[in-house]
């Protein structure tokens, strides 16, 4: 019987040349070449010398560029950079295979142990919610604070929404997909993209689509895509497998940074009632929730993100100042309602 595997890639330094990557105005992409991995880096140049290191993770099928509406809004606070997980956005394909929460959470630990940026204040969203989560828990001296939007964290009852990408993780699943789709355009695929994670794609200007479609494009040519994408999906199931010391809610509690959690109220991938949950596990957390946004806050209301992150900052600085961590299990932005879903609306936000 034969293999319904995706056939294995060839080594990064003989991958075929694709289109390059999109670089917004203000940020430099640079490669980092680590132990087992190469990995892509976007930055900005932070307003002022001196201000501490953000670094910010992506979720699965994005890259940094998911990151690039939300960084410029705290580049006078952060220095910040966004890093491409191994095999998506800019950074090849890890030399070893491994797409495992495990392995991507030790990429970003040696990135961060090999450039000294850390402690860093930390952002991931989705499956780089749940890999901020495991670098926050196992080294708690490379994260200052941790910002998760939308984190990928285990679910008894998962969406009937989040259920295609969920299968991703059952071998033989992805070729299939691949052979059903194969008539369908970039722009097609990235409609269905918008549809499930944007709580309203009307938000979504012509230029960002365009934007998206030529990024859908390049990443169809890369031969690794789909098995990274797979390989990834499978990694985070069996993570949510774990237990003990090594499970995610477990490893959530053990968090010692201040923690901002954003949740999304139409978020079709990561329950809305799980908010609440994760407010309660991790220890010093405050969490914000925004009614109409999807599963990318940062990328559908990175202004309101920004602020709460700036009042997570200005609070844990105080904090430091005055010799206090802060009180454990805290929930609500400072000076936004503390009302029962523990959070704030997206319309006060705004207004």
């Amino acid at each position: 019987m034969p293999s319904t595997e995706l056939p294995s890639v060839p080594p990064a330094n003989v991958l075929p040349r694709v289109a390059a990557v999109r670089v917004a105005e203000g940020e430099r992409l640079r490669t980092v070449e680590l132990r087992g991995v190469i990995l892509s880096v976007r930055s900005r140049p932070p307003a002022r010398e001196g201000l501490p290191p953000a670094l910010y993770v992506h979720g699965l099928g994005g890259s940094s560029l998911n990151w690039s509406a939300l960084m410029p809004l705290l580049d006078d606070v952060v220095d910040s950079e966004a890093v491409d997980l191994p095999g998506f956005g800019d950074s090849p394909p890890p030399d070893d295979g491994d797409y495992s929460l495990t392995a991507h959470a030790r990429a970003v630990i040696r990135y961060l142990d090999a450039t000294g940026r850390g402690p860093v204040h930390l952002f991931g969203n989705s499956l780089g919610g749940a890999v901020a989560t495991r670098v926050a828990a196992v080294r708690p001296d490379l994260v200052r604070t941790l910002t998760l939007v939308s984190p990928a964290l285990p679910e008894l009852r998962v969406q009937r929404t989040a259920v295609p990408t969920g299968l991703l993780a059952v071998p033989g699943v992805a070729p299939l997909f691949t052979r059903i789709t194969r008539e369908w355009t970039a722009e097609q695929r990235v409609k269905g993209v918008i549809r499930l994670c944007y709580g309203d794609p009307a938000q979504v200007s012509p230029e960002a689509f365009r934007n998206a479609v030529q990024e859908m494009e390049r990443r169809l040519r890369l031969p690794y895509f789909w098995d990274a994408m797979a390989r990834s999906a499978r990694g985070l199931v069996n993570a949510y497998t774990l237990g003990g010391q090594q499970g995610l809610w477990r490893q959530a509690e053990r968090v010692l940074a201040p923690t901002l959690l954003v949740y999304g109220g139409r978020d079709q991938l990561v329950g809305f009632r799980m908010a609440q949950r994760s407010a309660r596990a991790f220890r010093d957390s405050r969490l914000v929730t925004l009614p109409d946004a999807g599963h990318v806050a940062m990328m559908e209301y990175p202004g309101t993100v920004a602020l709460a992150f700036r009042e997570l900052l200005a609070d844990t600085t105080d904090s430091a100042d005055e010799g206090d961590t802060g009180a454990p299990g805290a929930q609500g932005a400072p000076g936004a309602p503390a009302d029962a879903g523990g959070g704030t609306t997206a319309e006060s936000a705004r207004g």
